[in-house]
């Protein structure tokens, strides 16, 4: 997973349970950070759905018996690059690759096994890194371009 070098102009770091009511807190986060670089409502929504895709995916996967730590980090570079981090330290992914492709789930009949594919399609690039007993960190980027606001 290659890590953006440069400085960003601004960043924000939270950490919280991996409860399911933290999911909605999640999104709200990364929709008020976001906001200054100017979205489109389309552009905020995609951000909040892949974040939310990501965040459930740590809850329901990386801790199947507890209740762990979950870490949601945003940066914004210069570009109008806007980093997504989300992390965990449960249970890992055995084969990331696998577990990638559509319809691939390691939870009951309720889950679509689509989070990554949703993630994938709302932003522009999905990294996913994951070691068996270690946790998994999922990295999306999505540039948001400047609009023209004069009237």
């Amino acid at each position: 997973m290659s890590k953006d070098k440069r400085c960003p102009v601004n960043e924000m770091k939270l950490e919280f349970p991996g409860r399911s009511i933290n999911e909605g807190f999640a999104r709200a986060a990364i929709a008020g950070f976001a906001a200054q670089l100017d979205p489109t409502l389309d552009e905020i929504n995609d951000i909040k759905t892949a974040v939310s895709e990501a965040v459930t995916n740590s809850i329901v996967h990386a801790y199947p018996d507890k209740i762990g730590r979950v870490m949601l980090r945003g940066r914004i570079f210069e570009d109008g690059v806007l980093e997504i981090t989300v992390k965990d330290w449960g249970i890992g992914i055995e084969d990331v690759r696998k577990a990638r492709a559509p319809m691939f789930t390691t939870g009951n009949e309720e889950r679509s096994g689509m989070g990554f594919t949703i993630m994938e399609s709302f932003m522009d690039k999905l990294y996913v890194r994951s070691k068996v007993g270690k946790g998994t960190t999922v990295r999306m980027l999505k540039r948001i371009a400047p609009r023209n606001t004069a009237r």
